[in-house]
């Protein structure tokens, strides 16, 4: 692959992550995780993209550390995961709309077999990210002390340097 079509493919995956991660906040998905994926491509190219990977990094695992605190946090999210990959084969089975349904049937769980495919990978996906949360985070008070302290460390060098280019 030439440089140039490498660029392009690179590029055009790091904006298609990007927008998927920025919906999957909204939607069912993990979006911080698309959203760092989407930054990490292009900040092979973009400086703006590569001043963001590691805020994004860091909130990502803050929010893992946090959602294994405890044992209904852990609970709720499984159980979410759980409800989504139903919700995804219900999309695929695309049984007929009920009677009590007052749309069109046309409305009935719009979207087709696709919607119930991602549906599944996005609970696949947050199962994987549960285990590998619990793995890293769940009663290591050490690891989560290790996060806070690279955050502030973070949080203390971008404050230093806006608090320098003020005179």
């Amino acid at each position: 692959m030439t440089g140039a079509a490498k660029r392009i493919v690179l590029e055009s995956l790091g904006w298609t992550l990007l927008v998927l991660g920025v919906a999957a906040i909204f939607l069912p998905g993990p979006g911080l995780l698309g959203i760092f994926a989407g930054l990490a491509l292009l900040s092979q190219q973009y400086d703006w993209a590569e001043r963001r990977v590691e805020p994004v990094r860091l909130r990502a695992l803050q929010g893992a550390a946090e959602g294994v605190e405890t044992w209904p946090r852990i609970i709720a999210s499984c159980l979410g995961a759980v409800v989504l990959a139903a919700f995804g084969v219900l999309w695929i089975v695309k049984p007929p709309s009920p009677d009590w349904w007052p749309l069109s049937d046309t409305w009935w769980l719009p979207g087709g077999i696709w919607t119930g495919v991602t549906q599944i990978g996005s609970a696949i996906i947050a199962l994987a990210l549960i285990a590998y949360s619990y793995r890293r985070f769940h009663g290591k008070p050490e690891a989560v002390e290790e996060l806070r302290h690279e955050i502030d460390d973070r949080h203390d060098a971008r404050t230093s340097g806006r608090q320098g280019n003020r005179v």
